[in-house]
Formats: C-alpha cells, sequence, structure tokens
C-alpha cells in the first residue's frame, strides 16, 4: 500500500490516559501499512481545563494533527469551534471526531453509529418495538438516538436525575415525532419492562470501580434482550446475570469496536477490516476480562 500521508491523531478528554482507543486505532493501521500515531491528550495530565476546548483545536491544527477524538466532557462544547458538523451529530449535539480539512474543521459522532451497527452485528433480528434504557447523560443520548433510528417505536429513559431523563426525552421526542419517547422512576421499572422487548444500559454500573447490578435480576427475563455499553469489564454482572437467566446479550465491546472502526474511516479514508479490529480490541482488553463469547464468536 502506498503510505504517502503519516497520519497524527490526537483523543481529547478528561481521564484518557489509559484509553484502549489510541492502540486499537494503531494496531489497524499497522495491519494495513499506514502510519499512524495516535496520543492521548488528557486535560486533567496537562492541567487544561474543558472549557479550553478552542484552544485545544487550535494548537492541534497548527501542529499539524489530521483529527481529534473527543470525550467526555467535551462532546457537546466543541460543537461552538468546528466550521462544519454532520447533520446526524448536529442533530444530537455531540461530537466525538473532528477531522482537520482544507476547507475547515468538520464535526462527526460515531458513537451512534457505532451503537447501531454494534446492535446490527451483535443481536440480528431482536426486536425493537419498545426499549427500556437506564441512563440519560452523554453516551445514552448517542444510544437513544441509535435506537430511534432503528426502528424503535417506543423508548423508555430511566435515570436518576429526572429532569435530565426528561429532557433527553423532550429533544428526542422532537426529533423523532413518530416515536413515543418516555420516562420512567426505577420504581416503575417492573411494570415497563414487562412490555419491553429490550433494555439497554448506559450508566457507569458495572465498571470495574462501580461492580453490581443497576436493577434487581429478578426483572430479567428470557425474552428480554440486554445491551451494556461497559466494556470494562466486558462481561459485567449485568450481562452474566442476564445470560443466566435465558437473555440474548450485547457486550460493550462491540460498540467501542464499531465506534473506532468508523472513525478510523473518517480520518484515513481507509475502511479497516472491522474483525481486525474486534481481534486488536480483545487482545487490549483480555488482561481486564475474561472475553465476552457473544463478542468473540
Amino acid at each position: 500500500m502506498n503510505d504517502a500521508h503519516p497520519y497524527l491523531v490526537g483523543l481529547i478528554g478528561t481521564g484518557v490516559l489509559p484509553s484502549l482507543t489510541p492502540p486499537m486505532h494503531m494496531a489497524e493501521a499497522r495491519a494495513l501499512g499506514i502510519t499512524y500515531v495516535y496520543r492521548p491528550l488528557d486535560l486533567t495530565a496537562l492541567g487544561i481545563a474543558p472549557d479550553r476546548i478552542g484552544d485545544l483545536l487550535a494548537w492541534a491544527e497548527r501542529l499539524g494533527y489530521d483529527a481529534v477524538n473527543v470525550t467526555h466532557p467535551c462532546k457537546q462544547s466543541v460543537l461552538a469551534h468546528l466550521d462544519r458538523v454532520d447533520p446526524v451529530a448536529a442533530a444530537l449535539g455531540a461530537v466525538n471526531t473532528v477531522l482537520f480539512t482544507p476547507a475547515g474543521r468538520v464535526g462527526y459522532n460515531t458513537d451512534t453509529t457505532g451503537f447501531a451497527a454494534a446492535f446490527g452485528d451483535g443481536l440480528p433480528g431482536a426486536g425493537t418495538r419498545h426499549v427500556v434504557q437506564l441512563g440519560a447523560g452523554g453516551a445514552g443520548s448517542a444510544v437513544a438516538d441509535a435506537l430511534l433510528r432503528l426502528g424503535t417505536t417506543r423508548l423508555s429513559i430511566v435515570d436518576l436525575d429526572p429532569i435530565r431523563a426528561t429532557a433527553l426525552a423532550d429533544d428526542l421526542g422532537r426529533r423523532h415525532p413518530l416515536a413515543a419517547v418516555d420516562t420512567a422512576s426505577a420504581a416503575d421499572l417492573p411494570a415497563v419492562l414487562a412490555d419491553a422487548d429490550g433494555l439497554v444500559h448506559c450508566t457507569p454500573v458495572g465498571m470495574a470501580e462501580h461492580p453490581g447490578l443497576p436493577l434487581d435480576a429478578d426483572l430479567l427475563r428470557p425474552e428480554l434482550w440486554v445491551a451494556d455499553i461497559v466494556y470494562r469489564p466486558l462481561d459485567t454482572e449485568l450481562l452474566v446475570t442476564a445470560r443466566e437467566r435465558g437473555c440474548r446479550t450485547l457486550s460493550g465491546g462491540r460498540m467501542a469496536v464499531h465506534q473506532a472502526v468508523a472513525a478510523f474511516a473518517l480520518i484515513t479514508g481507509t475502511r479497516p477490516d472491522p474483525d481486525r479490529m474486534t481481534a486488536h480490541f480483545l487482545d487490549l482488553v483480555a488482561a481486564d476480562s475474561p472475553v465476552d463469547p457473544a463478542l468473540a464468536r
């Protein structure tokens, strides 16, 4: 392959030094014969306030970066510093990939497209008539948008902060007027889950730092599919319990891989191999947790 252009990419956010995204991108680039350097730009480690995201973009642009990925807490604030935003990202109000092009800075959101691709790949044929989502934060917003674009006709959002849940439901309802988007409390879960096809978990519960289940295990029935966006560990307590109850499951690893696949393609113009990137990803997380069989197959 002609390696005429070496790529320089960054990851902007707080606490991003341990991220698996840079090594995953670089491993795939090596496999494709592309020179590709990807470095985390950790705001905490650098002592830079998140509200200086505009300065960071300017510095990266002047230093010759081709692109940056953007994560918490800058996915919304970065929009004000872009010249053009992809329609999906603009509707969502969040950007996680910025390209520095001759025509200016262009923003995309591969979180929402990544979840949509992961769902189709990992839960083919799963019903989406009514889905219950736990969590209304930034990741939850991207996932909810993907679910509605996948054809969900009723989405019930549950969050510890009812104001945040209502704000997300109102925004989604405006953008997807043919769907019914409602909110529910934790106490309502038995009733809403009884009617649901699937459950998506978008909170930190289940991460190594926040172990446990986000809901009563008795609410998980075999007819319910369960998706988790947590990927460290891959086999969260929720997914293990759900499989024990006979549920089809989707681990967060698939979303992590597919958002990286989409970002890599945007940055380089070369479509990476999703299966190979999955293998890269599994190698990187092997020391953290056992492999989710649903992801590995």
